[in-house]
C-alpha cells in the first residue's frame, strides 16, 4: 500500500484507475509503477521493460480505511524478506499521487485547454506544488544535474566527487532520477550534507511516463515528480533551478542542453542569471570538445558564451553553482521574483509543446543555418528528443521496428557536424547502456 494522503480516493477516482486497457489511466499507473519496483534494472529500453514483465498486474483495492495496491509478480528487487522496500513504497505513492492529480486537477480543467504558454507553465507549478516541491522561505538552492545513464565508471565517479562538493556547499541536487549520472551527483550529496550535519537533504526526480521504465528512479531520490511529458519535465527543471550542471551523456543529455541553450538565447532572457556548467574527468575532455564544437558550428559563438566548461574539477564546479545561486537570488530579489520558481524565465510555447517523434515529423524538422538562434536550437532539440524516443521509448521502439530509421534533413553542414557527433557517441558507447551492440534508430541525409 503507498504511503501518503492519497491512501484516500473517491470511487470516482478508483473506478477511473481500474478501467484497463492500452491508454487508460491503469495503463498508465501499471507502466509507472513497474518502473519503481523495477529499480535497479540493467537495460535501458522500455520496450524490453514491458516485455520482460508482461505478466505483472496492479489492482486498486477499495476499503473503508483506505486504499490498497494489490501486486502480483512484480520485480523481486522491490522487496526484502518478503516485505516492500519504505523507499519504493514512498515512490509508488509518488506515482499515485501525481497521475490523479495530472487527471482530475489538470487534464480535466477547461483553464488549461488553450495551452498557452502562460497556461502551460501554471500547469508545471501545479503539479510541483501538488508534489510538495516548492517551498516558501528560507531555503537550500537546487543543482539540478543532467548527464547520461550510460556513462562509464570514471565518468560515473566523478559524478559523485561533484555531488559531494554540492553537497558540502548545503545545495540541494535535482536530476532525472535514473542511474547513471543522475544516481551518482544525489550519493555524492548524501556524503557532503552528512558532514555538514544537514538532515533534510532533498534528492529531487523529474520523470515522465514515456521515460520511466528505461531510466527507473534511483533508490536515493526522496522526491518523485511525474510530468505529463518531456516538455513539461524539461521546464519544471528550470523553474526549480538555481544552477545546472551537465555530465557526459548521450543524446538525451543533449536534448537537454539544447533545450536549454535555446532558451537562454531567447532575447527575453539575456539578463535572466542562470549558471550552465559542462564538466566530466580528464578522460571526458574529447567528448566536451566535440559539444562545444556542434554548438558553434550549429547554432553560434552567442550559444558557447553560456556556458563554461571545467574539466577534472569538482571543487571548482561546486563553488561556480554556489556563486551562480547567489547571484540568481539577488537577481529574483530585486524583482520581488518567487526564489523557489523562476517566473522570470520567457519559455515560447515552441519549447513547451510536445513533440510527437513520427517518422513525418522527423523528416520535416526545419534546421538550415539562416535560423535565428533560439528557434534551431529549438528543431535541434525535436531532433534529439526523436533520437532518444527511437532508441528506448516504447513507442519509439515499435515505429522504428515498423518503419525503419528515422531521417534526418537540413543543411549540410549541420548535417555533417551531427552525423559526426552521433557517430562519436555510437563509437563511445553513449547510445546504450555498455556491452550492448547499437543499431541505429536513425539515418542523417547529408
Amino acid at each position: 500500500m503507498p504511503e501518503g494522503s492519497l491512501e484516500v480516493l473517491s470511487r470516482q477516482e478508483v473506478a477511473r484507475l481500474c478501467r484497463t486497457g492500452t491508454g487508460s489511466l491503469h495503463d498508465l499507473l501499471r507502466r509507472c509503477a513497474l518502473a519503481v519496483l523495477n529499480w535497479g534494472s540493467e537495460t535501458d529500453s522500455a520496450f524490453e521493460v514491458l516485455d520482460k514483465h508482461a505478466d505483472f498486474e496492479l489492482r486498486i483495492v477499495q476499503q473503508d480505511h483506505g486504499v490498497t495496491l494489490a501486486l502480483k509478480n512484480a520485480p523481486a528487487s522491490a522487496f526484502v524478506d518478503g516485505q516492500m522496500i519504505r523507499g519504493i513504497r514512498e515512490l509508488l505513492f509518488a506515482v499515485l499521487r501525481d497521475i490523479v492529480f495530472i487527471d482530475n486537477e489538470v487534464l480535466a480543467r477547461k483553464i488549461y485547454a488553450a495551452e498557452t504558454g502562460e497556461t502551460i507553465t501554471d500547469m508545471v507549478f501545479d503539479i510541483l506544488r501538488n508534489a510538495g516541491v516548492l517551498h516558501y522561505g528560507p531555503e537550500r538552492d537546487i543543482a539540478v544535474c543532467w548527464g547520461g545513464h550510460a556513462i562509464g565508471r570514471d565518468e560515473y565517479e566523478y559524478t559523485k566527487e561533484v555531488g559531494y562538493e554540492l553537497g558540502l556547499r548545503s545545495l540541494n541536487v535535482c536530476t532525472g532520477c535514473g542511474p547513471g549520472a543522475m544516481k551518482g551527483p544525489m550519493k555524492g550529496a548524501t556524503i557532503g550534507h552528512s558532514k555538514q550535519r544537514i538532515r533534510s537533504g532533498r534528492y529531487i526526480g523529474l520523470t515522465e511516463p514515456g521515460i520511466i521504465a528505461a531510466e527507473p528512479p534511483n533508490p536515493i531520490v526522496n522526491e518523485l515528480v511525474i510530468l505529463p511529458d518531456m516538455e513539461k519535465r524539461l521546464e519544471a527543471f528550470l523553474r526549480i533551478a538555481h544552477g545546472v550542471v551537465v555530465f557526459p551523456g548521450g543524446v538525451g543529455t543533449l536534448e537537454e542542453l539544447l533545450y536549454l541553450l535555446g532558451i537562454l538565447l531567447h532575447p527575453d532572457n539575456a539578463r535572466v542569471p542562470l549558471p550552465l556548467i559542462l564538466t566530466g574527468p580528464r578522460s571526458s575532455s574529447e567528448y566536451f570538445q566535440q559539444i562545444d564544437e556542434f554548438i558553434g558550428a550549429t547554432i553560434g559563438d552567442e550559444a558557447r558564451s553560456l556556458y563554461r566548461i571545467v574539466i577534472d574539477d569538482p571543487a571548482e564546479v561546486g563553488r561556480a553553482v554556489r556563486l551562480g545561486a547567489k547571484a540568481a537570488q539577488a537577481f529574483r530579489q530585486e524583482r520581488r521574483d518567487a526564489f523557489f520558481f523562476n517566473w522570470q524565465l520567457t519559455i515560447e510555447p515552441e519549447f513547451q509543446k510536445p513533440f510527437v517523434a513520427t517518422h513525418e515529423a522527423m523528416a520535416g524538422l526545419l534546421l538550415e543555418r539562416d535560423m535565428e538562434p533560439h528557434a534551431l536550437a529549438a528543431n535541434l532539440r525535436r531532433a534529439f528528443s526523436g533520437l532518444v524516443a527511437g532508441n528506448i521509448r516504447d513507442e519509439g521502439v515499435r515505429a522504428i521496428k515498423q518503419h525503419g530509421p528515422f531521417e534526418i534533413r537540413g543543411d549540410k553542414t549541420i548535417m555533417r557536424g551531427l552525423d559526426s557527433l552521433l557517430s562519436a557517441f555510437v563509437e563511445q558507447g553513449r547510445m546504450r547502456l555498455p556491452g550492448k551492440p547499437y543499431e541505429p534508430c536513425y539515418r542523417v541525409i547529408t
